[in-house]
């Protein structure tokens, strides 16, 4: 790699303060927080900047080529059932979107029903950011988004005829967390969480939208309006609700890290509303209405996690004396139910790794599914979101992965020993897994993964890349992640660090690395990079750090307060400024939640030591590669760019600092296909080349 990259594009400096709780904070970049055409400019010139220096004595073909190899292994959407019947997307091979198509079986070559190509361009394609058929499976509700960002809005398809209905509400959905819609069972509209505003402001409500009732001489038109759930004025956090296969009872969960049904409704008694239900609860109650209860997974008085069945109609649901205990806790983490026919599937974590136990509908475990090796089972980041389960099908479709195969798919039938595999795993690392624990400062043990390509010298400094999260109570599982794949067949060693702040081993593990104690995540990451070092595996010339999102943030304290630790830093999708961030609404709630009060003076002090953009100072760094995304509506673009200029500004070393924002990408998961390879291989060929890996050993002479 070059270490002497072309000037970067001037800087200035402004003479401006934010003040936070009486707080004065300096922010001499502010002015790159707005989308002006000065901004646009110098990000443009940046970017030219970041990928001319990735690329330096590589060949971007044999990059790419290598990321798509290992894309292969990229977990497939699961199909969802309804009426006996199986929808999914799938992306023809050179395909700009995807196209939805049902079939009798879970991955059957099926119909076409939807073509995504349609609610796009090619500057800026569809993106699929979720399906959910209507129990009858008579029309399919999807949730498009067309510029990266995760807003979405619902589009209707009529599955028989193709037809685009016009019936489909108006209002924007910010993301998928809430899962889309939910149906009533007897298909006649569905409850939805969106925005009730513009997308800046960031507030949400559910709305409840029935459907067109078709008329003699048109379509009918469709009604949407406010569903009145008490959650609790003024709360901005996500909202799912849920309809009994019955269609007696709906419950509203609300807090999408730590889920809890707030209010339920008896839907068979006209007149009656929503009623508070669970309203006084600090942990977590996730799970699915079984006939007049609702089973979950909590971890009150189990930081593991018990299987509780609450009393729908309980008059002091509050009460934990009145929940019934149906699995209690033990040595695994319990994290979610799924409904399959008359049972239900309990997903675990044993030290990280999946289990699934099988219960009926009483609450008694009769058996466990044989899971295909140690490794993950897809679900989604979030407990909220993993309650959006539709028509529950009479089998157990799961995708499943290891650190070192890609994701498959299988199926089990409850009372059968073993597992049907519908999608074979694409791709297998010559790579072996083992497992390490590094002692943080107040002696916690701080457990980590080694995948180490086969036949590499254990007794030789390796170069290593660290990829960790620990936030939101958030598990960071032992999968196949396409980039990091990749990074290990060019020959590096990756390290899948579980720091606390995660969700991987329960409640207490997440609430040690959570709010005035967040700095202990930091502790943890550095624990582990300093034991890496002193076994002798890597060497800090050797060593690199990612993560996204906060783990983004996460990367930024270790790069400006432990430099000498890392040769490269890549945060992604990074929230590097807690200040600024008070002045963003979506922040200002995640802030509010997570790190502090914005209106306590001392707690914004403690905020000032944790943020990556205040902490800068003049000093040696590693090189930095920092990507982000135009329209990413979390951590937006400012956050990358105020930092890169001001790491740019204090840079007394040779090693670049590096910004490449990507434009219709947002923070993952709504970013077009040919879009995240783009990143994906930019990202890898700046990690490559600082580390000194690639070459021809790797792309066998540049092909």
């Amino acid at each position: 790699m070059n270490v002497n990259p072309p000037p970067y594009p001037p800087a200035r400096t402004v003479d401006v303060f934010e003040d936070v709780a009486g707080v004065r904070v300096p922010d001499p970049y502010r002015w790159l927080e707005p989308e002006t055409e000065e901004v646009r400019r110098w990000q443009r010139r940046q970017a030219e900047i970041a990928t001319a220096v990735s690329y330096d004595g590589q060949d971007p073909a044999a990059v790419r080529k290598l990321i798509e190899t290992y894309d292969r292994g990229s977990r497939p959407a699961l199909p969802k059932y309804a009426a006996g019947r199986w929808f999914r997307a799938v992306t023809p091979p050179g395909g700009a979107a995807p196209t939805v198509v049902v079939a009798d079986r879970p991955f059957g070559a099926g119909r076409p029903v939807a073509d995504l190509t349609a609610f796009g361009s090619e500057s800026h394609p569809a993106v699929l950011s979720w399906l959910v058929p209507a129990p009858d499976g008579r029309v399919l509700a999807l949730g498009v988004c067309t510029d990266g960002s995760e807003h979405n809005t619902i589009r209707l398809i009529e599955v028989d005829s193709g037809r685009v209905l016009d019936d489909a509400p108006e209002q924007v959905l910010h993301s998928a967390w809430a899962g889309g819609v939910s149906w009533l069972p007897d298909s006649s509209g569905f409850y939805f969480l969106a925005l009730t505003g513009s997308p800046r402001e960031f507030r949400q409500t559910v709305f409840h939208h029935r459907l067109a009732v078709p008329s003699p001489g048109g379509s009918g038109t469709g009604a949407t309006e406010v569903e009145p759930i008490p959650v609790g004025e003024g709360s901005r956090e996500y909202t799912l609700v849920q309809v009994s296969p019955d269609g007696r009872w709906a419950v509203a969960s609300h807090r999408v890290g730590s889920p809890v049904p707030v209010a339920v409704r008896d839907l068979t008694r006209p007149g009656t509303g929503w009623r508070p239900f669970v309203t006084e609860c600090a942990g977590t109650i996730a799970g699915h209405i079984v006939g007049d209860h609702y089973i979950a997974v909590t971890d009150v008085a189990a930081p593991r996690g018990r299987v509780v069945a609450l009393p729908l109609d309980a008059a002091d649901p509050n009460d934990p004396a009145g929940w019934r205990e149906l699995v209690p806790e033990g040595e695994t983490v319990l994290r979610s139910l799924t409904p399959v026919g008359e049972h239900l599937y309990l997903s675990e974590f044993d030290q990280t790794f999946a289990r699934v136990r099988i219960l009926d509908r009483t609450g008694a475990i009769t058996g466990e599914v044989p899971l295909p090796g140690r490794g993950a089972l897809a679900a989604p980041f979030f407990a909220l979101t993993a309650l959006a389960v539709g028509t529950p099908p009479d089998d157990f479709v799961f995708a499943f992965s290891t650190l070192t195969s890609s994701w498959g798919v299988h199926r089990h039938r409850p009372g059968e020993p073993g597992i049907e595999t519908l999608a074979a795993p694409e791709v297998t690392l010559d790579a072996e897994v083992t497992v390490g624990h590094a002692l943080a400062p107040d002696g916690v043990t701080v457990p980590y993964h080694v995948v180490r390509p086969v036949g590499s010298d254990p007794a030789r400094p390796a170069p290593t890349l660290i990829s960790a999260y620990g936030a939101a109570n958030v598990p960071l599982l032992p999968q196949y992640q396409p980039d990091l794949a990749a990074f290990v067949a060019a020959g590096g060693v990756l390290v899948q660090a579980y720091l606390r702040g995660g969700g991987e081993f329960g409640r207490d593990w997440y609430l040690a690395a959570h709010r005035e104690r967040k700095h202990v995540r930091d502790t943890d990451l550095v624990a582990v990079a300093e034991h890496l070092v002193a076994t002798g595996l890597t060497g800090p010339d050797r060593l690199a750090l990612t993560g996204g999102s906060d783990g983004g943030l996460m990367c930024g304290v270790a790069v400006t307060q432990r430099p000498e630790l890392w040769r490269a830093v890549l945060p992604r999708a990074p929230l590097l400024d807690l200040i600024g961030g008070t002045r963003d609404p979506y922040l200002d709630f995640v802030i509010r939640k997570a790190w502090a009060d914005p209106d306590d003076p001392a707690q914004v002090r403690r905020l000032l030591g944790l943020s990556p953009y205040q902490l800068v100072r003049p000093g040696v760094f590693p090189a930095v590669y920092v990507q982000a995304g135009a329209t990413d509506p979390r951590c937006a673009p400012w956050h990358a760019r105020k930092f890169a200029a001001r790491m740019q500004a204090a840079q007394q070393g040779p090693d670049p600092i590096l910004l490449h924002v990507f434009d219709n990408a947002g923070h993952g998961a709504a970013t077009s296909h040919e879009v995240a390879v783009a990143q994906d291989a930019e990202w890898l060929a700046f990690l490559l080349s600082t580390l000194g890996l690639g070459g021809e050993g790797v792309f066998g002479g540049g092909g």
